[in-house]
């Protein structure tokens, strides 16, 4: 005859080889969950797998270094000098406007050699 230890059979759900223990909560407003959600149901998956999937995932752009905003504030100074150059090419003719360019443009190759050497 069985004893009552041999007769029991373990049922249910194995046991998960990772367990998820921790718990995290974020805020969307309602469009924010209803772009989210569409997004998990074209990928076919649930909306929390989906944010952890993104959340794990995902690479995030980082921010410009200080050496990349002076690159930056330097174009945004060029191109205003040729919008001056512009206005110049109206106001005096082709030929003071092409001097003014020439300086421009060495500047600009000046600073395009200092981006290339920083990457």
């Amino acid at each position: 005859m069985e004893t009552v230890e041999e007769r029991h059979i373990k049922a249910g759900r194995p046991p998960k080889t990772v367990k998820k223990d921790m718990r995290t909560a974020v805020r969307f407003s309602r469009t924010e969950y209803f772009i989210v959600q569409t997004k998990a149901n074209e990928a076919g998956i649930k909306v929390s797998a989906y944010i952890r999937e993104v959340a794990v995932n995902a690479s995030v752009k980082p921010r410009l270094s200080e050496e990349e905003r002076q690159f930056v504030r330097q174009l945004i100074g060029i191109s205003n000098n040729i919008n001056q150059l512009a206005k110049k090419a109206h106001q005096e003719g082709l030929f003071s406007a092409l001097q003014y360019f020439e300086t421009f443009r060495n500047d600009i190759d000046k600073l395009l050699t200092r981006i290339r050497h920083v990457e």
